[in-house]
């Protein structure tokens, strides 16, 4: 269990220095405790305190790698139950199951091709989960070996079997994969295979209870790159035991379940599935082994995951400068709008639509939106002005004229006046751009 912020404070200095950017040294102790900050930020703090204090500096949930180089899945190092508390640090991995049974190569080929851009962002399936579906040791190697070399992704071997999961992983213990699973029966010798290779590994258990002693014992035998697995499979289950194992981390420091976790979908029917899958990204899953691979079901459930794991705190916005649409020239109409994401990229397809040349001004707002960065004085006309002279638009158009949203006719008079420039007041929302351009450009 994790120490208490009294107890954390009898180990500092106590010199109220600020350094740590506390007011006193109770107070860092109280956030040390809380996980909301780090005790490197203590300058002072002695080497016995910081080992009598690792337990308490450490994160509630350990980090956890797979994979090696630039592709690295990190998992685990969570701070938090509710994202908008602060925030999500890593996206759960998304893993696609291919059997040993199945077309192997054609089922990877399939994953390999899974990638989508929405809103300037790129999505993509993290992982190849190989799975020993068949129960022969060799069509598992086979696999195995295959999958290893028709792809880059990062692999979670999943065979309970010590000796087929032995033959197998020389062909991918290069790659770091993600052994699974280590079960009461099996734990010892699968601990000494993930130990010798360097990999991390998966504990599966039948109940919290018995995870929380299986994952003890392995400790205890020196491996700490853990995953855990309640054992549940109806959704329900899964979602109250990976809550249980959130809160009993990060609210209680309870250390044996202080690890990331991993779920697996069991629905038959794939939209079905991928309200499980989703669930599951929800309630907490770290890694997350689905079956289908049909791009119409997967780009929904990344882009949900990519909405949960990004920064409540911190916009997505667009670099803010100005973007050519199609072969733009110096006759192409200039709009103007903020470096919100999801506001740019709604104008720029319509813009694109129009199949009109064109120049789109993304004003740096902070990344928000139009009427929200109107009332927080983000989008006026002085900084719109700016913008048309720090890009140099006199120069890009013969014309001197610029679009403005319709939302915010109010700025045309000001802006006319801070830029010399003529202001057309454009349509309110994004999806009246068509009509607007053809009626006022073509």
């Amino acid at each position: 269990m994790g120490l208490t912020g009294l107890e954390i404070f009898k180990h500092l200095p106590k010199t109220n220095c600020k350094k740590c950017g506390f007011p006193t040294c109770l107070a860092f102790a109280m956030a040390l405790a809380n996980g909301k900050a780090s005790l490197d930020a203590c300058p002072d703090v002695s080497e016995a305190a910081k080992e009598a204090l690792s337990s308490a500096s450490a994160p509630p949930i350990r980090l956890v790698k797979v994979g090696t180089g630039d592709s690295v899945v990190e998992m685990g190092d969570e701070t938090e139950i509710f994202r908008h508390d602060k925030r999500f640090n890593h996206p759960t991995a998304v893993a696609i199951a291919v059997n040993d049974s199945d077309d192997v190569a054609a089922k990877v080929a399939a994953v390999n091709a899974l990638s989508f851009e929405r809103v300037g962002q790129q999505y993509k399936v993290n992982m190849i989960a190989v799975v020993n579906a068949s129960g022969d040791a060799g069509k598992f190697k086979a696999a195995v070996e295959t999958v290893a070399a028709q792809t880059d992704k990062n692999l979670v071997l999943v065979c309970e079997d010590v000796a087929a999961m032995d033959g197998a992983l020389p062909a991918a213990a290069v790659r770091k994969p993600l052994l699974y699973a280590a079960n009461k029966d099996n734990y010892e010798k699968m601990t000494e295979l993930a130990k010798g290779s360097g990999c991390a590994l998966a504990v599966k258990a039948d109940n919290l209870g018995e995870l929380a002693e299986l994952v003890d014992k392995i400790v205890a035998l020196g491996h700490r790159d853990l995953v855990l697995d309640p054992g549940s499979r109806e959704t329900s289950k899964v979602i109250a035991d990976m809550t249980q194992i959130r809160r009993l981390a990060v609210r209680k420091k309870f250390r044996s379940f202080g690890y990331p976790t991993i779920a697996f979908t069991t629905k038959e029917d794939e939209q079905a599935e991928m309200l499980q899958a989703a669930s599951y990204i929800a309630k907490f899953s770290s890694v997350l082994i689905i079956k289908t691979a049909k791009k119409e079901l997967l780009l929904p459930l990344l882009a949900w995951r990519s909405n949960l794991f990004t920064d409540p705190q911190k916009p997505v916005a667009v670099e803010p400068g100005l973007h050519a649409i199609g072969d733009a020239g110096p006759d192409s109409p200039v709009y103007c709008t903020t470096n919100f994401s999801l506001t740019y990229f709604l104008v720029e397809g319509e813009v694109d639509a129009t199949r009109i040349p064109s120049y789109i001004i993304s004003v740096d707002t902070g990344g928000i939106s139009v009427l929200t960065a109107y009332a927080d004085n983000k989008f006026t006309a002085e900084k719109i002005a700016k913008a048309i002279k720090d890009l140099g638009m006199g120069d890009k158009v013969k014309h001197r004229k610029i679009v403005i949203p319709g939302a915010v006719a109010v700025l045309k008079g000001k802006l006319e006046d801070e830029s010399g420039w003529e202001v057309i007041v454009g349509p309110r929302e994004s999806s009246g751009i068509q009509k607007f351009a053809k009626a006022q450009f073509a």
